[in-house]
Order: structure tokens, then sequence, then C-alpha cells
């Protein structure tokens, strides 16, 4: 971005510095975008600041200062905390400003905060998120987005810069929420099985980097499996994507179809998995240590050194 393009690009506000969120933070930063950040976690939005960004202490003041909102939390409660809590951002926004909404929510709650927010005048983008923090921090997401063309010609560069794709869904808020309800049901029913079919392995007495091997040469293979095994193989459960946020995704899942009375029965069979797994004390886990809830397998131990 030359210096042209950098007085007339917009400026740009991310909210959450998790692990995805400060990738993306990073990564906008990297194509020259003036970034401000803030987290509840000030240390790390001070750690962003020393980087070249700006720290901001509250979701408010940062709100007053960007064109372009980005918020990167957990959950719909989080969300409401980060946009009409004490200090929150939807009364900061200027009118025309848009707020980019990248967590996994229930759709319906997605539609209803397009709403809410445009009787401020703030436009909205449903747009969530999958890749994972490593691509996150090299710009690489997947966005699955909705929302107004006017919201596009404002925020539209600054998702491509985030992003490998941007899915542009439609005009309604609501819509990239229901196709990333859709990816979160495939990804937590193949993590879930992908976990059964290891520890049936491992039980049955084939040397576990063995069966990885052939499993992902072979057509039983898929992403998460070839992935989160991985993670397994390693004896590694250092949380990148942790069980309990499956627990919260798959619950989203079932509860979006409920009022469609709309079966789910392996979406169904694989959050009990997880909440199995969460009650046991595995919440923070990564979600590849959904595998230890089956009886009996020994699982690989950490490498030393």
């Amino acid at each position: 971005m030359n210096d042209q393009e950098r007085s007339a690009a917009p400026r740009v506000g991310v909210v959450g510095l998790g692990a995805m969120g400060l990738g993306m933070a990073r990564s906008l930063r990297s194509a020259g975008y003036d970034v401000g950040v803030h987290d509840l976690r000030a240390e790390v939005a001070a750690e962003f600041a020393r980087e070249g960004g700006a720290a901001f202490p509250t979701p408010g003041e940062l709100a007053a200062a960007v064109d372009v909102l980005i918020g990167v939390v957990v959950n719909a409660a989080q969300v409401e905390a980060v946009l009409f809590g004490e200090d929150g951002a939807a009364r900061r926004l200027r009118p025309g400003a848009v707020f980019v909404m990248c967590s996994t929510v229930d759709p319906a709650w997605s539609a209803e905060l397009g709403d809410r927010l445009a009787e401020s005048g703030v436009l909205y983008l449903d747009a969530p998120i999958s890749g994972g923090a490593a691509r996150a921090a090299a710009g690489e997401l997947t966005m699955m987005t909705s929302g107004p063309a006017v919201a596009y010609a404002l925020a539209g560069p600054v998702l491509d810069a985030m992003s490998a794709t941007v899915y542009r869904l439609g005009e309604s808020a609501g819509l990239g929420s229901k196709v990333k309800v859709v990816n979160q049901l495939l990804a937590g029913v193949h993590i879930a099985a992908a976990a059964e079919a290891m520890a049936l392995g491992i039980r049955a007495g084939v040397p576990a980097e063995a069966l990885y091997e052939v499993i992902t040469h072979s057509a039983g293979n898929s992403w998460m499996f070839e992935n989160r095994m991985a993670h397994v193989l390693a004896g590694d459960y250092t949380p990148l994507s942790a069980v309990d946020i499956f627990v919260k995704d798959l619950g989203i899942v079932l509860d979006s179809a409920r009022p469609e009375r709309f079966p789910l029965p392996l979406a169904a069979t694989a959050h009990q998995m997880f909440l199995q797994a969460s009650a046991s004390g595995l919440g923070g886990e990564d979600d590849s240590a959904v595998i230890k809830i089956f009886p009996g397998i020994d699982l690989p131990k950490p490498m030393e050194g």
C-alpha cells in the first residue's frame, strides 16, 4: 500500500486478540493498514502497540477512532458486551461505519444484530471465519460473509487483506452464519469421527504412527483426521481450538436446526462426545483431546526435550 492508498484507506479496529484476532490484526498491519486494537488482556494489546499498532482501553474508544471495527470474540454474549456493554462500541461508531462480526453465533441472532445496529446508522457484515491461527496470521482465512453492498464498498478491501477467499453470500445478515453452522457441523463430526477411528485402531493394537500414515493416504482420510490426529501422535493437546469451542459450536448447530424440526443425529452424537470430554475436565485442551473419552487406550506421550 503506497502513501496515497494509505491516506485513503479506512481506519481499522480489531476487538479480541486471541489466536485468530491477533493474527488478523497483524496481517492487516502487514497489508499497510493503520490498526487499533482492544483486548481485555491489556498486556496483549500493549504488545501489539509496540509492534506499531495502537491500543485502546475500551471498545468504545476504539470504535470512535475507526471506520471498520472487526469483532473476533468467542460468542454472542461477548459480542453483546463489546457493542452494548459499558463504554461499548455501538454508540461510538459513526453512522456509515461498518461492524464486521467474525464470531460463530446463531444465525437468527446475527440477523437481529444487523437490525439493531442499523437503528443508529451502523452498517453490518455477518462474517464468520475459518482457517485457524496460522492462516489468520498469514492473511489466508476463509470468510463466509453477507451484508449490504455499501458495507462491502468500505470494508471489502479490509476483508480481502485478511483472507485468501471472501465469500459474498447475499445481502441478508445471517447468511454467513448459516454457512458457518454447516461448516462447524462437519468440522465437529469429522473431529469426533477421527478420534473414534484412531482410538479403535490403537485399542486393536495398531501402532498409532502406522495407522496415521495409512489413513492419511487412504480414502478414509479427512482434513480433520490429518490435522487433529497429528496432535494426538505428538501427545500435544495445547489448545489451538479447544474442546469447549465445539461444545459451544455444535450446540449452536443443534439450536439452529431445532425450530425447523430438522434431525441432526451425527451432530448430536458428536456434541455429546465433546460434552463428555468437557465434563471430564478436558474443556480447555485442544479439541483433539476428545479422543481421551475412550477407555483402555494407550495414547502417545509428548516427546521429551
